[in-house]
């Protein structure tokens, strides 16, 4: 099955990745300005998520979004992406470096980071409400964790759209759908990387992003002082600058 996708544009292949709160559609204020510098853009739904419903076995992400560009004749990407999106760009790049031309992580996860207290306790409350069947507190306390006072209610509503369609077709999973993982060597990563964290954003992310100068060879972290957990999606228009002034320096168009 191929994921749910969009393309655009001419030029080097840039693909973006989701957070698991949102689907493709996160990125609808960044696409445009993205295809009018120069770029070729790709955006994705992962499987469980948007318009890519849950195969009956399990499925690897990293994997799913390399045959998509498998199928679309791109033979190395610039990877951008959010929270959980992140951990799948440093999968990939981890696992097939010749694919990656350079990455922008905001807020990211990272493969093998030990989740703190804090996490544990957002984990645990979604849980306890979608086991009692209550999906709209479930959307709710991911709006009101995951998104900073920036966001607009426009921004919160659409949040709120794309979580309950999350929930909603991941509840409704086949039996034997899930992830799976592989072991990855985190030295293997050679792109250059851009991190953004946010300032008012949970210790695990701002922690992560701190840490990765010195992971990845070539990475900046940069934090954001007005930003939580979604900032691309809080101040477009600044997260927007930032993605293409990294980009005309590490994957130039034209």
């Amino acid at each position: 099955m191929t994921l749910a996708y969009d393309a655009s544009g001419d030029g080097p292949a840039l693909v973006l990745l989701h957070s698991a709160v949102c689907d493709r559609r996160m990125w609808d204020s960044q696409w445009s300005a993205l295809v009018e510098a120069g770029y070729r853009v790709v955006r994705c739904d992962f499987r469980g998520f948007g318009q890519s419903p849950l195969p009956d076995r399990r499925h690897n992400d990293a994997e799913d979004v390399l045959d998509l560009l498998d199928s679309l004749g791109v033979q190395q990407a610039a990877l951008i992406a959010s929270s959980y999106g992140g951990r799948v760009a440093v999968e990939i790049a981890a696992r097939r470096p010749d694919r990656v031309s350079a990455m922008v992580l905001l807020a990211s996860g990272l493969p093998g980071h030990e989740p703190t207290d804090e996490l544990r306790a957002f984990g645990e409350r979604e849980d306890a409400l979608l086991e009692a069947g209550d999906i709209a507190g479930a959307v709710e306390l991911n709006v009101d964790t995951w998104l900073g006072p920036d966001a607009e209610e426009a921004v919160r509503d659409a949040v709120r759209e794309m979580q309950r369609r999350a929930l909603e077709v991941q509840l409704a999973a086949p039996e034997g759908a899930g992830r799976s993982g592989v072991e990855i060597d985190l030295s293997a990563v050679k792109a250059p990387c851009l991190a953004l964290s946010g300032g008012l954003d949970l210790a695990d992310f701002r922690q992560i992003a701190a840490r990765l100068p010195g992971l990845f060879p070539n990475t900046r972290h940069i934090e954001l002082p007005w930003a939580c957990h979604l900032p691309s999606l809080e101040r477009p228009g600044a997260v927007t600058d930032l993605l293409i002034g990294f980009l005309r320096e590490t994957v130039p168009a034209g």
